[in-house]
């Protein structure tokens, strides 16, 4: 299966450590390719509908190029840090510029990973996970997890030995 990571962290801590023990366990069956949001160069979505009418974004930037990998993946996993009760910018930036070719996106399989500096029954994840079922049913994805974490320090998650194995067991077990 091809997966299509979306790192929505710019930062090298507790997101990443949650990817990459999910990769440590799907490696293994998988292709697996990591989008890194803060590293293209992407405008934001400006509403325009032109794509509507043609076959991506008329943006001269790296949105329709990033757009084929995550259309071309059997899997996309959305890795966000919260940045004020949501995802981070870098991965909405993503999720908003799919729309020029949205209907392509139908029936993939998607899990998502949200690690906050909040304990995980904060609303804060309810929010976050609610938008992704709302994408989910629109889309007709078949969500495979969604899956919240706690850690403040930059190491925290990685030292969590319980979660770092969960993480792995799901890329394993797909």
């Amino acid at each position: 299966m091809k997966i299509v990571i979306i790192n929505g962290s710019a930062r090298k801590g507790n997101t990443l450590a949650a990817i990459n023990a999910f990769i440590k366990g799907a490696s293994e069956k998988n292709k697996i390719e990591i989008i890194e949001p803060d590293k293209l160069n992407i405008a934001p979505c400006k509403g325009c509908g032109v794509c509507q009418c043609s076959k991506g974004c008329i943006d001269k930037d790296d949105t329709n190029s990033t757009i084929d990998k995550i259309a071309a993946a059997d899997m996309i996993l959305f890795a966000t840090p919260v940045y004020w009760w949501g995802m981070s910018a870098q991965l909405k930036l993503i999720i908003d510029k799919c729309y020029c070719r949205g209907l392509q996106l139908k029936n993939k399989k998607v899990g998502t990973i949200v690690v906050g500096g909040s304990p995980v029954d904060s609303i804060q994840y309810e929010l976050i996970d609610k938008q992704f079922d709302c994408m989910a049913k629109y889309l007709s994805w078949d969500m495979l997890f969604q899956k919240s974490y706690y850690a403040t320090a930059r190491d925290e998650l990685e030292k969590n030995k319980d979660s770092m194995n969960e993480l792995e067991g799901i890329g394993k077990n797909l």
